[in-house]
């Protein structure tokens, strides 16, 4: 039978997309025992999801939960991961950067840099540095998908090939413990593949609440990236993923 605890538990998960078993058992004045057995029973009912350490939102594979809802999710830790990324790309470099709330929050990071050159398909991040004389700002051609401004097509794929830039800053919607990268839309999925195949070095920014996400779209494996940013240590799986493959991993922590 479930409990009122049951109820907030889902409640605070809803509200932030991704809570820890500390973060709740504090909450909730209970011990972290009590939190992962009230996990395990919502992830049965398939309510939650079971994540390394903490609870997500069900296991939907086929579709993205709305973008008004995720650009709040997690918020100070994507700004977090957003600060570290920008002090590992210098003033005078040239960069894609796809579409995400996490890459929007990069975008905002790299507002103090100089001489950016920066190729998107992502109108969220053209609108944050379209007001800044010293970047250059290219938006993809292609279709306008309204209910994120994320630009996406053929026209587009074609576009990012005309491309070879310093480095492409690349959200994503889940990380499988084997490494595969996961997302929602086989058409942006498309664009970031080329945006990869074009670019010298490759950055995924990528809070803890993607890591063990599913998703239904496979868009390439950890090994094909250079560097990781994320603000918890993934899980032992992924961790051999990424250190057998020599990726850098950066934790933006508190």
């Amino acid at each position: 039978m479930r409990q009122p605890r049951h109820e907030r538990i889902i409640q605070l998960v809803k509200q932030h997309g991704y809570m820890s078993i500390d973060a709740l058992a504090k909450e909730l004045d209970v011990t972290p025992q009590t939190i992962r057995r009230d996990i395990n029973m919502l992830a049965e009912e398939d309510i939650l999801r079971r994540y390394h350490g903490g609870a997500g939102l069900g296991s939907n594979s086929v579709q993205n939960e709305d973008y008004a809802k995720r650009k709040v999710w997690n918020q100070q830790e994507k700004d977090r991961i957003a600060a570290l990324v920008a002090e590992h790309i210098p003033n005078n470099s040239s960069l894609f950067m796809n579409i995400g709330t996490t890459v929007e929050s990069v975008a905002r990071s790299l507002l103090d840099h100089s001489g950016l050159k920066i190729i998107t398909n992502n109108l969220n991040v053209a609108s944050i540095f379209s007001g800044h004389e010293e970047f250059e700002v290219t938006i993809a051609g292609g279709t306008v998908r309204q209910r994120d401004g994320g630009i996406i097509g053929e026209a587009t794929i074609d576009f990012i090939r005309q491309f070879k830039v310093d480095y492409a800053v690349m959200g994503i919607s889940g990380i499988d413990d084997d490494g595969t990268l996961l997302d929602f839309d086989y058409r942006e999925v498309r664009v970031a593949q080329a945006m990869i195949e074009h670019a010298r070095k490759i950055f995924l920014v990528a809070d803890h609440s993607k890591i063990g996400r599913n998703a239904v779209v496979k868009l390439g494996h950890i090994s094909q990236v250079t560097a990781m940013f994320t603000d918890i240590q993934p899980p032992e799986s992924l961790m051999q993923q990424i250190e057998a493959a020599g990726v850098q991993l950066y934790l933006a922590g508190v």
